[in-house]
Formats: structure tokens, C-alpha cells, sequence
């Protein structure tokens, strides 16, 4: 099991939007995410506007490319980028930055 940890940043102003967001993600979303093999799949979010994404997977490249096949994810996508911070034209999704484990203990 690959153990996935990233970072991208919120608008600072939209923070309270995003965690409103996320306290109703869509069925279809957390189904898809499922599907795709995203597991125990947390976000934390700091007041300054960092996200910091947790997730385990069999193989995050194929989770990814799953999940950028989806329709549900492409419309979620759309619907989170006006809060999200230096995009640069990219979805959230391809705007991760993937963190390297350093350290784990079971």
C-alpha cells in the first residue's frame, strides 16, 4: 500500500467556503474516489490557507488517471477552483505537490 501525502493552498478569503464545501461532498464524488482506490483519504486545512491531503492507495498514478477520467471529478474540479490559489490554468488535481515520506511507523 503506497501511503500519498501532498500539498496545494486555498485562497486565504475562501477558507471557510472550502471547509463548507467539504463538510457536503457529493456521493458521487466520495464513490468515485472509492472506486479509483483512494483510501483513508483525509484533508486538513490550516487557517493561512494550506491544505495538506493524506491518502493510501495500491498505485496513486492509476488512482489518478482514474479519477481524471471521471466526469463526477471533472465538475468537482470546476466547482473548487475559484477558491483554490495559483493554479496557473491547472485543476487541483494536477496541482498537487506530493510530499516525500520521510518516516512511518504502523
Amino acid at each position: 500500500m503506497e501511503r500519498v501525502a501532498f500539498t496545494f493552498r486555498v485562497r486565504p478569503e475562501c477558507v471557510d467556503e472550502y471547509r463548507h464545501r467539504h463538510a457536503a461532498v457529493w456521493p458521487q464524488m466520495i464513490s468515485a474516489l472509492r472506486a479509483a482506490g483512494w483510501h483513508n483519504y483525509s484533508l486538513f486545512l490550516a487557517e493561512d490557507g494550506l491544505v495538506v491531503g493524506y491518502l493510501e492507495t495500491e498505485d496513486f498514478e492509476a488512482a489518478q488517471a482514474l479519477m481524471a477520467d471521471s466526469d463526477v471529478n471533472r465538475r468537482w474540479q470546476q466547482y473548487m477552483a475559484g477558491l483554490l490559489a495559483a493554479l496557473d490554468g491547472a485543476t487541483a488535481d494536477a496541482a498537487l505537490r506530493r510530499l516525500p515520506l520521510v518516516f512511518h511507523i504502523d
